[in-house]
């Protein structure tokens, strides 16, 4: 997946300047040391600053890659959530089963948007519909995460049956909120489809590298800092964490690697050497194929978990149950 530019020789230039040096110029040179050896480190800077080509993973060839991913994620979401809303096999006994249809959305709505941002059929698509996939991809990826969010922090609060009309309010809230945050790369002036070629340092690129910072990043080390820090005191479990964290995996390094690479290209952090500019090439090509990943992998993980909370409810269910049952033939008696 992925092909490597061909990359420029930068020794052309510097052959061809240091063939002008002839006989005769070294001759006429020789009584100007300094000059000379001012020329040879122009000739220097010249082959440092030739272009940096790296290797690009996510390019016209993997396109295949894309459409795989799609298809598998639009397919599994969708059984998925066929799964939620007509249960099966006792999963009308999962708890949180509104949450959790939200993230089957979410996964499903990112599935139907990959193809749309591949490096291979970009050229097909108009300039809004490149902008209105990313909103759609970086949207959907927000209301997850603020969705797992939610779900650790309110745990059983959440339920209807506890507090009327919190689950809708909260899904409105989200989504709401997910819908605002992936307008400032919707809005950016790049008329490239690819979500690779967004990589810049104006204003609105710089407010979206703060957001995926803080939203895929910061968010869970938060979460897991809470938590740590109240068992340490004694003041309750904090957040809860379960399989459904697994989702952070393939969206963290998206958000550490953006942050970084706007630092690059903000000037804030130096990179002095073309193999440093490389590998961050890599690491953010590598970081947004794992989150294109996620869409296969998500409702895998909800299905898990479904079925991990189901066998957990189903005893603690049928206990009443025995013991009505029990109670029976002594009422019946009396």
């Amino acid at each position: 997946m992925g092909n490597c530019l061909y990359p420029v020789k930068p020794s052309t230039s510097m052959d061809k300047n240091i063939s002008q040096f002839t006989f005769e110029d070294f001759w006429n040179y020789s009584y100007e040391e300094n000059d000379f050896y001012q020329s040879l480190e122009d000739l220097e800077m010249l082959d440092s600053a030739a272009p940096c080509h790296s290797c690009s993973l996510l390019d016209d060839s993997s396109l295949p890659f894309f459409i795989l991913s799609s298809v598998l994620g639009v397919l599994t979401s969708v059984a998925l959530l066929f799964a939620l809303l007509r249960p099966l096999f006792h999963w009308q006994l999962c708890p949180g089963r509104p949450l959790l249809a939200q993230l089957t959305v979410g996964s499903a709505l990112f599935s139907i948007v990959v193809p749309i941002l591949s490096p291979g059929l970009n050229s097909a698509h108009s300039t809004i519909l490149c902008h209105v996939g990313s909103w759609v991809w970086y949207s959907s990826a927000f209301a997850q995460a603020l969705v797992i969010g939610s779900h650790a922090c309110l745990g059983p609060k959440l339920g209807a049956s506890q507090i009327p009309g919190l689950t809708l309010g909260l899904t409105v809230g989200i989504w709401g909120v997910a819908a605002l945050l992936g307008l400032p790369i919707t809005l950016a002036s790049d008329s490239l489809c690819p979500l690779v070629s967004r990589r810049g340092v104006g204003v609105l690129q710089s407010i979206h590298s703060v957001i995926c910072f803080a939203i895929f990043t910061v968010l869970p080390l938060c979460l897991l800092g809470v938590k740590g820090l109240k068992k340490a005191l004694g003041r309750g479990p904090g957040p809860w964490v379960n399989i459904l964290w697994i989702w952070f995996i393939f969206w963290w390094p998206h958000g550490v690697v953006l942050g970084f690479d706007y630092l690059v290209r903000s000037r804030v952090l130096l990179l002095t050497t073309c193999l440093a500019q490389k590998v961050l090439d890599l690491m953010v090509h590598l970081a947004e194929a794992m989150a294109i990943v996620h869409c296969m992998a998500t409702p895998l993980i909800l299905a898990l978990y479904c079925h991990q909370a189901t066998r957990t409810s189903l005893p603690s269910m049928s206990l009443p149950a025995r013991g009505s049952s029990h109670l029976d033939p002594f009422g019946s008696k009396c």
